[in-house]
């Protein structure tokens, strides 16, 4: 990322591009509904055709702000019974939204080259050791469901939260992890969560950037169309899933998500 005072001159939005930019935000809202990490096909989108990083990042966050919602919404039948977990876990993700935006309009992008992939690597780390700690955990608790969110796992998704307002990438990954961890749950019903928490990192992070940067409205609408589609078309797919195929998802999209920011 670069400092948001790096805006460049757009032009006009091409059919061309526009076309590309609603096929990268349907994807990215598949992406997003079923674990995550759709920024990784709409931002280097975008910056392929030009648009200036940070303007492509934030008017890149504003546009999948509705997928996310889509896809929370496909997933609505899992959210059943979860009103008190999603309401004790809400106010961390809003804060961390919207310190994750201010810190992208302040920090150098060298902070966050090396740090993410660090995070990302964590993240999968707890994917794939998630049930044997998940089964350690029940057994030191006398095998007694862990659905009460507990402070760690607050503090948990603050941090998620503030990663996902900076930037995003694989903000679904680090989400799952933390979710199958802590909590003793189906995955598909973690997924749901993940979803609600994940729109509102975003939204959070898209009110920031509303009030303080600049945006690129044209974008904004051609994402948020492709991405809405996307989040049905996702809730359809990720609900099919079995958990161990989610679970090698998460990974085989985490690791991509580090590939391309390392080489990037």
């Amino acid at each position: 990322m670069v400092r948001s005072g790096d805006h460049g001159m757009i032009g006009g939005m091409s059919p061309l591009h526009a076309l590309a930019i609603a096929g990268a935000g349907a994807m990215a809202g598949m992406m997003n509904a079923v674990v995550g990490s759709g920024s990784l096909v709409t931002f280097p989108t975008l910056i392929a055709l030009g648009y200036p990083p940070v303007l492509a990042n934030v008017s890149n966050n504003i546009g999948l702000v509705p997928g996310s919602l889509s896809g929370a919404f496909a997933y609505r039948r899992e959210l059943t019974g979860q009103r008190r977990r999603l309401l004790r876990l809400a106010p961390a993700s809003v804060v961390g939204g919207v310190t994750g935006a201010l810190l992208l309009l302040q920090l150098p992008g060298s902070v966050f080259k090396a740090v993410v992939p660090i995070l990302i690597i964590v993240a999968l780390v707890l994917v794939v050791a998630g049930p044997a700690i998940s089964r350690r955990l029940d057994r030191r608790n006398g095998g007694e469901a862990r659905s009460a969110v507990a402070a760690p796992l607050f503090c948990s998704v603050l941090l998620a939260g503030v990663y996902g307002g900076y930037f995003g990438a694989a903000q679904g990954v680090i989400l799952m992890a933390l979710l199958s961890t802590f909590l003793s749950d189906a995955l598909q019903r973690l997924n749901a969560t993940k979803n609600v928490l994940g729109s509102l990192v975003n939204g959070s992070a898209a009110l920031v950037f509303i009030a303080t940067t600049r945006v690129d409205w044209a974008i904004v609408g051609v994402l948020a169309v492709g991405s809405v589609i996307g989040g049905q078309l996702g809730g359809k797919v990720g609900r099919r899933l079995d958990p161990r195929s989610l679970r090698a998802l998460i990974v085989v999209i985490g690791v991509a998500a580090i590939v391309k920011l390392v080489v990037s």
